[in-house]
């Protein structure tokens, strides 16, 4: 193939990876630019451009407290997550390795059983009695914890794989090193790449859980996605500016997050 037939492939491909890129943003685009205009109706472009969506949604205080509720079950599942599930990663692998096949099915449970026949047991099992949980953040935080299980233990486990674990702990522990000190000062440290990935998936996923947030809680305990169905029929203007909240938040987080991690690298 001659250079100027692999400048045009090259050039080819820049164009089809460019339009298919234009194609995903332009109903992005289009969302903004609605959420700041001041009327769209008839015209091919808005009548004006205002902020006064943006500033009537981040001043309404039921957004803020649905904002702050949703940041808390999804960190508060996350933080259970991590305690429990690494521990048994690291027992699972290191002292079980054969439990590693049957970990792998049992964690695919929580997606096996839709989230609407989740929340019909769950309503019956916490609705009511000593455990009654309905309505509350507890019962979020646990069906949460269950629906990040497979990205965590996934992500993790590859990590675990990579790093070839029994090695490590060996050399560890021909340093002088105990097993849980080896394990926190050794192992934990190369297992941050696989942990922040994991946590970005899970919590991309959790924050616009929606199913079960509005099954078990509603509005008793109203998250970012139940405050956003509860306003669909409020103005188009508001709930765009709404989504791109949303969007732009999520980007943020992701964004900052991959450069921590790089900072740490």
């Amino acid at each position: 193939m001659s250079r100027a037939e692999s400048r045009n492939g090259d050039l080819y491909h820049r164009v089809v990876v460019w339009l298919l890129f234009l194609i995903l943003l332009l109903p992005l685009a289009g969302t903004l630019l609605y959420s700041l205009s001041t009327s769209w109706s008839a015209t091919i472009l808005p009548d004006g451009l205002t902020l006064k969506w943006y500033l009537a949604l981040w001043s309404d205080t039921r957004f803020l407290t649905a904002f702050g509720q949703s940041l808390l079950v999804c960190f508060g599942a996350l933080a259970l997550s991590v305690v429990l599930i690494l521990p048994l990663l690291f027992v699972v692998h290191y002292h079980f390795p054969r439990l590693d096949g049957l970990m792998n099915i049992l964690i695919l449970l929580p997606f096996a059983v839709p989230p609407v026949v989740s929340s019909v047991g769950l309503l019956q099992i916490y609705g009511s009695g000593p455990l009654a949980m309905v309505g509350t953040p507890w019962i979020l935080i646990g069906c949460f914890f269950t629906i990040a299980l497979p990205f965590m233990y996934r992500a993790i486990t590859n990590n675990l794989q990579a790093i070839n674990l029994r090695d490590l702990m060996d050399a560890a522990q021909l340093l002088g090193a105990s097993t849980w000190k080896a394990a926190f000062l050794v192992v934990l440290p190369n297992l941050r790449k696989g942990l922040m990935v994991s946590l970005f998936l899970s919590f991309s996923f959790l924050f616009g859980e929606f199913v079960f947030a509005n099954l078990l809680v509603g509005t008793r305990y109203e998250t970012l996605q139940v405050y956003l169905n509860n306003m669909r029929n409020s103005s188009g203007h508001f709930n765009s500016a709404l989504v791109i909240s949303y969007f732009f938040f999520v980007l943020l987080f992701t964004w900052a997050a991959n450069r921590l991690n790089k900072d740490n690298a």
